[in-house]
């Protein structure tokens, strides 16, 4: 009998089943979608989408209420950084379900689940489509096939209106050009031959001029400024224990770089989460210089020896 079954055990007892769940949910976030059963995808949806909603607070609570379900930092720190970033303006639905048919062995149901914001190639509408509705009406043609009459007869009648004054200006440009004629016939030959000389001389000396003004232009003329290369930025969401929103805060106080981290002392980082709001006084920021002296020098491995032994930034 199935008495108060309200959701799917899968066939499982209870621990079986939520470590079953913890590792879909980890193998979903890392690589974004997962092939698995129907059943499965419909469990593991209810499952993971609390958790990813919890991550929209990067704070060491949900750090911590998330590591209690999933028990993987790799997981963690993806759900917590570009995850979290990519849903931020979603208020729910991270997830997508594609049935893919039966399964050849055993005829079970197959079936996609994938996150929503990580499908560039999404089956549906294009980003920024509009749907179009149509609305009939009865006579509406008859409408528009009025209208089209109406604006050919009035088109007809502006251009009928027009053509006296077309006519008009054409005359008035003829006599115009038969003036100027006259004009141009009537002048005495002498005094343009007397005035070509001048003329000639005038124009003789303008390059002189031009030439000097030039150059002295291009002798004023500044040299150009070399752009000062910009300054070098790490990626400070490699510390264990910083996230995308401490890493801005840091940045905006001037914390650029591993070096400039490894510098500041634990205290004064404390001082600028403090200023940034009550809910980054949490943070234990005791091991951050520590590890960004090991990144400045480039010892990964240490590092990564190094925050495996750490707890959300803080020694275990």
């Amino acid at each position: 009998m199935r008495h108060g079954k309200k959701f799917n055990h899968l066939g499982r007892t209870a621990s079986h089943r939520k470590a079953m769940l913890a590792n879909m949910a980890c193998s979903l976030i890392e690589h974004k979608r997962i092939k698995t059963t129907l059943a499965k995808a419909k469990a593991l949806r209810k499952y993971v989408e609390p958790l990813i909603t919890k991550s929209k607070l990067d704070t060491m609570h949900s750090r911590r209420v998330v590591f209690s379900y999933l028990q993987n930092k790799e997981a963690i720190k993806e759900l917590f950084g570009e995850v979290s970033n990519r849903v931020a303006e979603r208020p729910g639905g991270y997830t997508r379900i594609l049935k893919l048919g039966p399964r050849a062995s055993d005829n079970a149901e197959m079936a996609l689940i994938e996150l929503v914001d990580f499908n560039e190639m999404a089956p549906g509408k294009a980003a920024g489509s509009k749907s179009k509705s149509s609305r009939r009406r009865r006579g509406k043609g008859k409408k528009k096939k009025a209208a089209e009459t109406q604006s050919a007869v009035v088109e007809e009648a502006v251009v009928a209106e027009e053509a006296p004054v077309v006519e008009e200006v054409a005359e008035e440009v003829e006599a115009a050009v038969e003036e100027v004629a006259e004009v141009v016939e009537e002048a005495p030959v002498e005094e343009v031959v007397e005035e070509a000389p001048v003329e000639e001389a005038v124009v003789e000396e303008a390059p002189a001029e031009e030439v000097v003004e030039e150059a002295t232009a291009e002798e004023a003329a500044p040299e150009p400024v070399a752009e000062a290369a910009p300054a070098p930025v790490d990626d400070l969401k490699k510390i264990e224990g910083i996230g995308p929103k401490i890493a801005s805060i840091l940045n905006e106080a001037g914390i650029n770089t591993f070096a400039a981290l490894a510098g500041s002392e634990a205290d004064k980082i404390r001082e600028i989460l403090a200023a940034a709001g009550n809910r980054y006084k949490a943070h234990d920021p005791t091991t951050w210089p520590r590890q960004a002296q090991l990144a400045a020098d480039g010892a990964w491995d240490e590092l990564k020896a190094l925050q495996d032994d750490l707890k959300g930034g803080k020694e275990a």
